[in-house]
């Protein structure tokens, strides 16, 4: 079936629109510059030790967010600016077995706490990104976290949803201080560039 268009009474003027998408994303991230920097900061000093000490990170999400989780474990096992080692970083959303059928033995809020308590141990760390901050499966991925031992680290939005209330005292919480998803993915794929630059800072001395 064809698709179905309603033109506006008046022209839409496209390029303006355009144009007040990237002045949105550029003042979301300006104003999350000065509260988030100081927690990512951390969050590079937290994932560094656990690689240098022989950790792996696990990343998980959903929908845009398992993009990025795929995006930041692919930084780390390939490079990202710098030539470098491969760093152990696994992207739990890859595995379409495990993941269908962990969704149909058990429940799809489990696709990513089962993968948790089968490959993460104390040591390694999760980086788990929920835009909501309330996405069930990775609630659990964190909970499982939890009981493995593992540092956190949450990419939230909004108020920070379940996940924010969750978390513990030593877990990173890095919430866009945004309300409209695109622009807290937009900000939270620059705040994993942020990771994988800092990261590489530390192990290899990179240059600014």
């Amino acid at each position: 079936m064809a698709a179905q268009f309603h033109p506006e009474a008046e022209p839409m003027d496209l390029i303006a629109r355009v144009a007040q998408h990237f002045e949105d994303s550029v003042q979301t991230k300006l104003q999350a510059v000065e509260l988030l920097a100081p927690p990512i900061a951390a969050a590079i000093e937290t994932l560094t030790a656990c690689l240098i000490g022989g950790g792996k990170i696990l990343v998980c999400g959903n929908g845009g967010s398992a993009a990025d989780a795929q995006h930041f474990a692919a930084e780390l096992i390939g490079r990202f600016e710098a030539e470098r080692q491969e760093l152990a970083a696994i992207a739990l959303t890859t595995d379409s077995s495990i993941l269908t059928a962990v969704a149909n033995d058990y429940a799809f809020e489990r696709i990513f706490a089962r993968q948790v308590r089968g490959l993460g141990h104390a040591g390694d760390a999760l980086v788990a990104i929920s835009t909501s901050g309330n996405s069930a499966n990775v609630i659990a991925a964190i909970e499982a976290a939890h009981q493995q031992e593992m540092s956190v680290i949450a990419l939230t939005g909004r108020d920070g949803g379940k996940i924010g209330a969750m978390l513990a005292d030593d877990d990173i919480h890095l919430c866009v201080p945004a309300e409209r998803t695109a622009r807290i993915q937009e900000t939270h794929l620059l705040i994993l560039h942020c990771l994988c630059d800092g990261i590489d800072a530390l192990l290899l001395g990179v240059d600014p």
